[in-house]
């Protein structure tokens, strides 16, 4: 709960700190990471000063856009469970954490006349704070505890948080509270109001202390709760008791590299670099969503609890997922968290954050978070008759305010199939665009209830929502073209059946396939605005690939595999989709549907590290609360999952070898790459064997992970026939058809082939485990 930063003035201080020449505004403990949009937390900052001039508490700077300060950019560092930097005054400060509590370091220079103060300030990063935040000083010890009310980064409704501080390492001279730009040390407690010019009042407290301490550190330590003040100084005083700094911080690194363990690497020949950023992307996938059990004032449970959801539509793709493999014991608890917020709060969170429900982005991807983990076989304390019956009712009953929860249009989605552009729905409000994605998403989302349902042995939800999760169909309008307009002339791109809104009465409406995209510089508003596009973020030329259940039906939409292909490529070759959004990443490894596993190797690596790298301007995009780190992760470590099914799409790792142990049954999975090339001109498989055995399927199955294994691969400079035929390619709920063989150049390109074969592998829809094989032969 506890992460101490640095926080900035800078325009992309989400997170706290960003290393881009801006000035530190504080120092404060409670942050989320990469969320994009308003900044998130940022409570009670502490600030130093090496004295106030005059020595006069009233020659202090106190209000944050006064006292802000620049940082030595060469003395920045950070590292798992430690971050430290030196100010322009000379001040330097570092910082580590306990679960509730962080410890501040703060290393005045020398001086002879002045006395160091630090202040606590009643604000956070987006001075979101209401009316009355209060700050209570006790002049003995110089404790400071407060609480304010704020508002979330991305959703409805306000959050209190309280806090305490406690100083040592020098003796207090005194202490005192401030308002606006004066202070005093006769007033000891403070309850300040917002003000009504849009920006709150500057209060807070301080302590100052005595000339003797300036050459030895002043230490803070700084604990937080949503319950307390009181609890805030327990927690505090139980977590760190003694102020030990090197104590706490060794036991914060020791936790972060007992939870990056299960996860190593082969180092041969590997340069440096791809190591940092590889466990780089693994380490922020564990920084959000935050356990805050026994935090939660809103209601009382033996649950767990979880927060800073951010949110589940950027994370359910490659973060939860990854951390099922390597963290599934934490899985567990969001899981059954998640559920008791339906309990508690009627329906499952699509976003969370700060104890407030967040804003929906497009459908009810906690349906595809409960799946994938169900799915994987998490089970430990989760009821899972609760968890169908909670996204049952995100398919069929509409929430009043459908924008923080649930589905709107529900109405439609039943009776048309889809959702309409400027639908009628009286039954709920919300946001009324996007619908495209939308309902793309929704027919997603009917499909891993469906898969809940076959294993529950529900058997009529099984079939109704294997049925709604066709849908995706209803908006495909097959005559539908795509230009790319520049310079006043617009090119075809050739390529012919887009998604395309449709109104109430079944009319198509229109939308540019390029619009949203990432060569779209029409200025289009493409987010949450009321004048938004009918697709999220995204273009209909990426949303055209989000069919993740029926990748077969899409194939045979767009004319077959080999037009799968050409149209995949023309997205990433002509940069209409960008690797720094979340609907981008299935795209890079969707070749496999298409039985061309090497171009997902291909594409992989074209994105890593072009755009992910060890360096400040590193990733493409937010974060969004380690999406981007697992997306690293997950490709560099040589699997990437489709999530709500069980399928993990094979590559190569980045590496040798990599070895995942399960914490669930302590067995290990291996993958070996026989040929590795460190310069990674040898990228495409040639052969695979899984435990000795010949392995010609390009997907595997969570229970790899679960029962330990072998899968070797042999790789070459060149694609090869490994994982081409259709019975290798991953689960579909409609037919493949139309593929052929490869041998290594473009299917059709090699006049001479003759006797080619056509197979079809059919996957029944219900548990999609049956399989039937046809093989025809001609000429």
């Amino acid at each position: 709960m506890a992460k101490a930063v640095a926080d900035t003035d800078s325009e992309s201080n989400q997170g706290g700190f960003v290393l881009d020449g801006s000035n530190v505004t504080g120092f404060s403990s409670m942050h989320d990471s990469g969320t994009g949009g308003s900044p998130s937390l940022g409570n009670f900052a502490l600030f130093p000063h090496v004295g106030c001039d005059g020595d006069i508490v009233n020659g202090c700077l106190y209000p944050k856009r006064s006292r802000k300060m620049p940082y030595l950019n060469d003395t920045v560092e950070a590292k798992p469970g430690y971050f430290g930097l030196s100010l322009a005054s000379g001040i330097e400060v570092d910082m580590t954490t306990a679960q509730h509590t962080s410890l501040f370091r703060f290393q005045f220079p020398e001086s002879d006349t002045s006395s160091p103060l630090i202040q606590v300030d009643l604000t956070d990063l987006s001075d979101s704070r209401q009316d009355n935040g209060t700050v209570s000083i006790d002049s003995e010890t110089g404790r400071i505890t407060g609480n304010a009310r704020f508002e979330p980064s991305f959703g409805q409704g306000t959050y209190v948080l309280y806090f305490c501080a406690d100083f040592h390492g020098a003796e207090v001279r005194d202490a005192g509270i401030y308002s606006d730009s004066r202070a005093s040390t006769e007033v000891k407690d403070l309850t300040i109001a917002r003000s009504i010019n849009g920006y709150p009042l500057p209060g807070g407290g301080f302590v100052r202390f005595t000339e003797a301490s300036v050459n030895s550190p002043i230490l803070a330590r700084m604990g937080v709760s949503f319950i307390s003040s009181e609890k805030a100084c327990a927690s505090a005083e139980e977590e760190i008791p003694d102020f030990n700094f090197e104590e706490v911080r060794v036991a914060a690194e020791d936790a972060w590299r007992e939870k990056l363990s299960p996860i190593q690497v082969s180092t041969r020949g590997t340069d440096l670099e791809y190591l940092i950023t590889f466990f780089s992307g693994i380490y922020r996938t564990m920084v959000n969503p935050q356990d805050y059990t026994g935090e939660n004032p809103k209601w009382q449970s033996e649950e767990p609890y979880f927060d800073s959801f951010y949110c589940l539509w950027d994370s359910f793709r490659s973060q939860l997922p990854f951390l099922t493999i390597v963290d599934p014991q934490s899985v567990t608890k969001m899981i059954r968290s998640l559920i008791d917020v339906y309990r508690h709060e009627s329906y499952l969170p699509d976003c969370r954050m700060s104890l407030c429900k967040g804003f929906t982005q497009g459908g009810s991807n906690a349906d595809v978070v409960l799946a994938d983990a169900y799915l994987k076989g998490l089970s430990d304390g989760i009821d899972w008759e609760t968890g169908y019956e909670a996204v049952v009712k995100d398919a069929e009953v509409e929430p009043f305010f459908w924008s923080v929860e649930g589905r709107g249009g529900l109405d439609s989605w039943k009776s048309l199939g889809y959702i309409p552009v400027q639908d009628f729905d009286y039954k709920g409000s919300g946001t009324m665009t996007r619908s495209i994605s939308r309902t793309l998403e929704y027919s997603y989302n009917d499909f891993t209830i469906a898969q809940i349902a076959s294993g529950l042995g529900k058997t009529e939800g099984l079939a109704k929502y294997t049925e709604r999760s066709r849908n995706w169909r209803n908006l495909f309008k097959e005559d539908q073209t795509s230009y790319i307009s520049q310079n006043g002339s617009a090119t075809d791109t050739g390529f012919v059946g887009f998604f395309q809104p449709k109104y109430l009465n079944q009319t198509w409406g229109f939308q540019d396939p390029l619009e949203c995209s990432n060569i779209d510089n029409n200025g289009s508003t493409c987010s949450l605005q009321n004048s938004g596009a009918e697709t999220f973020e995204s273009s209909i030329w990426e949303y055209s690939y989000f069919v993740p259940h029926d990748q077969a039906g899409l194939m045979t939409l767009f004319g077959g595999p080999a037009e799968f292909v050409r149209r995949l490529d023309y997205l990433h070759d002509q940069n209409i989709t960008y690797i720094g959004n979340e609907p981008a990443f299935l795209t890079v490894f969707q070749y496999h549907y298409a039985g061309r596993p090497g171009l997902s190797a291909k594409r992989a690596h074209a994105y890593i590290p072009s755009y992910f790298a060890a360096r400040p301007d590193g990733l493409p995009g937010n974060d969004d609360s380690g999406a981007m780190g697992s997306f690293v992760a997950m490709a560099m470590m040589g699997f990437f999952p489709n999530p709500g099914q069980d399928v993990y799409l094979i590559l190569p790792p980045f590496f040798e070898e990599v070895a995942i142990t399960s914490r669930l049954t302590g067995k290990t999975a291996r993958v070996r790459n026989v040929g590795f090339d460190p310069t990674y001109e040898a990228i495409y498989i040639q052969s695979a064997t899984l435990d000795g055995e010949p392995y010609h399927r390009n997907w595997i199955e969570h229970s790899f992970f679960l029962n330990g294994g072998e899968l070797v691969l042999t790789l070459g400079r060149n694609e090869s026939a490994w994982g081409t035929r259709v019975e290798d390619v991953p689960p579909s709920l409609s037919e493949y058809v139309g593929f052929e063989e490869f041998n290594g150049t473009e299917p059709g390109s090699n006049a001479t082939l003759s006797g080619t074969r056509v197979r079809m592998l059919r996957r029944e829809a219900a548990g999609m485990g049956s399989v039937e094989l046809r093989e025809y032969s001609f000429d």
